[in-house]
């Protein structure tokens, strides 16, 4: 069954400012030979910039969805809902699109939460100053301090991860023992009485390491951070019942000695019932002749499986904490990382502390997919054989799309 597959898709119709509600027919055909589950379907509303709220239905039953502003500017630019479609099938939905009234409240199936530590609060769960964006200039010298669990983390019912909010921008997991979301109450930051309750916990120990598919500059033989940079920022664009989306901004980063500063911006999507993010970064000047870095850790001992073409993995255990093996038990992880063809310059051997990739941007953009499992998972994989047959396929489905047609009414 196809699990990841991503649509975006232009509506190609004039909207009337004055009227408030407008009405889409949707028509979504699968024409491949294999059933496609949970499939993100994204539609732009470039013509409907006033759009508040969105009712999707199909055969009349309503399904969740969610609109999103993107860019912050105050209007919404997409609207999104999942579907499952049969090989060889066909959905027709029906979109109601309203300026007026404010988006209905579905189930969360996606969450993020972006705190300031609160120092009056000792309970390391129960911070509450909850922000939905923030920067901080190069004159504050500890940023990792500065958030809790040092930067913003989001989650869906499968996985969780939180990005730290430093020079590294590392991706550091939480693993989960059974479905659910859980970072509200743990704040990454489990307590005794939770994990005998079931709940999941940090996993994975990241250091200096790419962790989950950090990425990073490159300066022609090593991987570089962004540490000299004029501002950082973290910023919670979205979560809902469909998605959760967060970016990172880099403004004013010294790329590379003798070249001029750069602005640069990730964006990492996760939709609900998925085990893999999309990542997308771009830059405020021409980046056809930079080069970046990105890569999955090195664990010790890990055993590592790569197609080298693109499809890199890996499945390893070691303790979560550093040094500390008595508040900790040894973790096991599958991770994967796909680099497209285009963004690809070449894999680099393992080394002691990575696998990685040298990459490029493409027309001002760069696009790549993570994926990972715990194997403390009640519902996911538990040895590298199984794991590296996951990702085979997940390489395989994540280029196949349904076809799509869109009309007024």
């Amino acid at each position: 069954m196809i699990k990841t597959s991503f649509l975006t898709f232009a509506l190609f119709a004039v909207a009337n400012g004055c009227v408030a509600q407008n009405s889409l027919s949707v028509d979504v055909t699968n024409p491949n030979n294999i059933e496609m589950s949970n499939t993100p379907i994204v539609i732009s509303l470039k013509n409907y910039p006033l759009t508040t709220s969105s009712i999707v239905t199909c055969n009349g039953v309503e399904i969740p969805s969610q609109v999103d502003d993107l860019d912050g500017d105050g209007n919404n630019d997409e609207i999104c809902f999942m579907t499952d479609i049969k090989a060889k099938g066909e959905k027709i939905f029906k979109i109601l699109l309203d300026n007026k009234s404010d988006q209905k409240q579905y189930k969360n199936l996606t969450f993020a939460e972006l705190l300031l530590r609160n120092p009056k609060v000792k309970e390391k769960n129960k911070h509450d100053l909850y922000l939905s964006q923030i920067a901080a200039t190069d004159e504050m010298k500890d940023q990792y301090h500065l958030l809790h669990h040092h930067g913003v983390a989001f989650e869906n019912e499968l996985i969780c991860m939180r990005f730290y909010f430093d020079e590294r921008q590392t991706l550091d997991l939480y693993g989960k023992f059974h479905k659910g979301l859980e970072l509200k109450d743990t704040q990454f930051y489990t307590s005794k009485e939770q994990k005998l309750n079931g709940y999941g916990d940090d996993i994975l120990w990241v250091g200096n390491t790419f962790g989950f598919g950090a990425l990073r500059g490159w300066n022609g033989s090593a991987s570089t951070m962004m540490s000299d940079v004029k501002s950082r920022g973290q910023r919670i664009v979205c979560y809902g019942p469909v998605r959760t989306i967060v970016e990172l901004t880099d403004n004013g980063w010294r790329y590379k000695e003798g070249q001029p500063r750069i602005s640069l911006t990730e964006r990492y999507t996760l939709y609900a019932n998925h085990r893999d993010v999309d990542v997308e970064a771009w830059t405020n000047r021409d980046s056809k002749n930079m080069e970046f870095s990105t890569g999955l850790i090195n664990m010790k001992n890990s055993l590592e499986y790569s197609d080298h073409n693109g499809l890199r993995g890996l499945w390893g255990t070691d303790w979560p904490a550093g040094n500390d093996t008595i508040n900790w038990k040894r973790e096991t992880i599958g991770m994967g990382i796909y680099i497209p063809q285009n963004y690809r310059i070449k894999e680099l051997p393992a080394d002691k502390d990575n696998y990685g990739y040298v990459i490029r941007m493409v027309d001002g953009k760069l696009n790549y997919k993570i994926t990972y499992s715990s194997a403390d998972e009640s519902f996911g994989y538990h040895d590298s054989k199984s794991w590296f047959e996951y990702l085979k396929e997940w390489k395989k489905n994540i280029n196949l799309r349904p076809i799509i047609k869109i009309k007024r009414g």
